[in-house]
């Protein structure tokens, strides 16, 4: 199965014009309104959190199509505009809907992780990217397993990465999340195994050992 067949597979929850809008997008994007893609894209990974997760690979496949077609940028660039356009309201995002706002973060570290320039994340994403896991980290978020849980998967996704860019931020991030693991005792019993998880995660350079990672997930499972 060839990477465009998987990238199809993941817009089944569209309705079939919009469907066939993005496997157009997918194989001859200049043939399509590419604004209209990215902004279909976004709106969908704010509502679905499972499409969120996977819309970095469909937006890294359309990203090269049009290079390789066109030599131009134009779905990145509508795509980071409306990044930014979320990212600006992200407060009221979040006091309207958590679970919008988590899809959010979510999509937008699929992004950062997925799209490269020169092989190397984009650094218009590492501040936002940044400020949405500081947000996370705040006692408010802590308190709550779904921000909590965001938290740890996309720092298990990009942190490695993150810290590259940027190995201050992650350092002063990582000062929020053991004040929070340490001084908050009313944190719920999963949002404390979750950052202390995190916390080893990191300090064993980004990687858990088989002991670790079955002591951590049997926890969780259980």
């Amino acid at each position: 199965m060839d990477n465009t067949t998987k990238e199809e597979y993941k817009i089944q929850s569209f309705d079939a014009k919009t469907q066939q809008l993005l496997k157009t997008a997918l194989k001859d994007p200049s043939s399509v309104d590419l604004e209209k893609v990215a902004n279909l894209i976004v709106d969908q990974s704010l509502k679905d959190q499972v499409f969120s997760k996977e819309a970095g690979r469909i937006c890294y496949t359309i990203v090269q199509a049009e290079g390789r077609q066109a030599g131009s940028n134009v779905f990145r660039r509508n795509l980071l505009n409306r990044l930014q356009q979320e990212y600006k309201t992200r407060e009221e995002t979040r006091s309207r809907s958590v679970q919008e706002w988590v899809c959010y973060v979510t999509f937008i570290c699929n992004i950062f992780d997925y799209l490269k320039v020169n092989n190397m994340p984009m650094m218009a994403l590492v501040s936002p990217v940044y400020d949405c896991l500081f947000r996370l980290s705040q006692p408010d978020s802590l308190h709550n397993e779904e921000e909590v849980d965001c938290l740890v998967m996309q720092l298990h996704r990009i942190g490695d990465q993150l810290e590259k860019m940027n190995v201050q931020r992650m350092d002063e991030l990582f000062f929020l999340l053991r004040d929070g693991f340490f001084l908050h005792n009313e944190l719920s019993s999963l949002a404390r195994l979750l950052l202390l998880e995190i916390l080893e995660f990191r300090a064993s350079g980004w990687r858990l050992s088989d002991s670790a990672q079955k002591y951590y997930y049997s926890e969780v499972t259980d």
